[in-house]
C-alpha cells in the first residue's frame, strides 16, 4: 500500500469521492453474480479480459473500442461451440493499481520509490515522479466513468448487434489460414441466414441487438475502493462501486489482511487469485471468510 505524505491531500481527495455517484449500481452487480452463480453450475461461461493496468497516457475510444471488439468475437465463438451463454468482464475502467513486492526500484545506482499505477504515482524514474498523489484517484475515477460511459453506447447502442460481430469474425477468418475458423464461420452465417428467414431479427428480438458487458479490477487501493462504496437501500448490503467485479491478488489475500476484510462486507462478485503458494488450507480458511454462506458465485 502507498505511504501518502500530505494527509490532508488525501482526506480532500477521499472527501470527493465520497460524493460522486458510484460508477456501478447494485443491481448490476446482483445480475452478475447471478449468472456467475450460472457459470459455476455449467450453465454459461465466463470470459474475462482486458489490460494487465491501464494508463491515463493511452486511454482513447479507440483502444475502449478495440478491447470491446475481441471480447465480442471471442465470445461469439464461445457461444456458437459451446451452446451457452458467455458473460462478458473486461478488466478496464478501474484497472490503475499495479501491486509490487518491493517498496523501492533501483535504476543505474539510484533507488526510489516503486511505481504503483498512473492511481498512485508517475512511471518516470524521477523522486517527484514517485511520490504518491491522492489526486490521481479523481482522475482514476473521471477515466472510469468515461470508459463505462462508452462501454454502455456500445453494449446498447447497436455496435454489438449479432450481424455486425459476424462481420467482425468473418474479417478476421479471412486474414487466417485456419479452415477451422473458417467453417465456423460459414456455420454462423447460415445459423443467421436461418433467423432472419424465421423472423427472429427485427425489433422482436431485443437479445440480438444488445449484450450485457460487465467491469472488473484488483481492489488494490483501498483508499479508493472505500472512497466508492455505498449502501444499496434495496438490500441494505454494501456495494463496492468502483466496478461490478473486484478482485483479491496473491500478495493482498491474507485473511486477517484489510483487502480480505474489505471484500468481505460489499455485496459485488468477489474474485481471489490463487499463485503456487497458495495452500488447500489458506484457500479453504479465505472461502469461508469470504463466502460464509456458499453462495454460488
Amino acid at each position: 500500500m502507498p505511504e501518502y505524505t500530505d494527509t490532508a491531500a488525501l482526506n480532500a481527495a477521499e472527501a470527493q469521492l465520497a460524493k460522486y455517484p458510484p460508477l456501478v449500481f447494485a443491481g448490476e452487480a446482483r445480475t452478475l453474480k447471478a449468472k456467475l452463480g450460472a457459470a459455476s453450475r455449467g450453465e454459461a461461461f465466463l470470459l474475462q479480459g482486458g489490460d494487465c493496468a491501464e494508463s491515463f497516457d493511452q486511454f482513447s475510444a479507440d483502444g475502449i473500442r478495440d478491447t470491446f471488439k475481441v471480447m465480442l468475437q471471442m465470445a461469439m465463438v464461445l457461444t456458437f461451440g459451446a451452446k451457452v451463454p458467455v458473460v462478458k468482464v473486461g478488466r478496464m475502467a478501474g484497472q490503475f493499481a499495479k501491486p509490487r513486492s518491493a517498496p523501492t526500484e533501483v535504476k543505474d545506482g539510484q533507488e526510489l520509490p516503486s511505481y504503483r499505477g498512473d492511481i498512485i504515482n508517475d512511471l518516470a524514474f524521477t523522486p517527484g515522479s514517485r511520490i504518491p498523489d491522492p489526486q490521481k484517484m479523481l482522475q482514476a475515477y473521471t477515466q472510469s466513468a468515461a470508459t463505462l460511459n462508452l462501454l454502455r453506447a456500445f453494449s446498447t447502442g447497436g455496435y454489438a448487434d449479432v450481424n455486425q460481430v459476424h462481420q467482425w469474425i468473418l474479417g478476421f477468418t479471412d486474414r487466417d489460414e485456419s479452415e477451422k475458423y473458417r467453417e465456423m464461420a460459414g456455420r454462423i452465417t447460415d445459423a443467421l441466414d436461418f433467423m432472419r428467414a424465421a423472423g427472429v431479427n427485427g425489433e422482436s428480438s431485443h437479445a440480438l441487438h444488445t449484450v450485457s458487458f460487465y467491469t472488473s479490477h484488483e481492489s488494490l487501493l483501498l483508499e479508493y475502493e472505500e472512497a466508492l462504496t455505498r449502501l444499496d437501500s434495496t438490500s441494505g448490503k454494501w456495494l463496492g462501486g468502483s466496478g461490478h467485479m473486484l478482485w483479491i491478488g496473491d500478495r493482498t489475500r491474507q485473511p486477517d489482511g484489510a483487502h480480505v476484510e474489505f471484500a468481505r462486507g460489499v455485496m459485488n462478485p468477489i474474485g481471489l487469485k490463487c499463485g503456487p503458494t497458495t495452500s488447500a488450507e489458506d484457500l479453504k480458511v479465505l472461502m469461508e471468510r469470504l463466502n460464509p454462506e456458499n453462495e454460488a458465485v
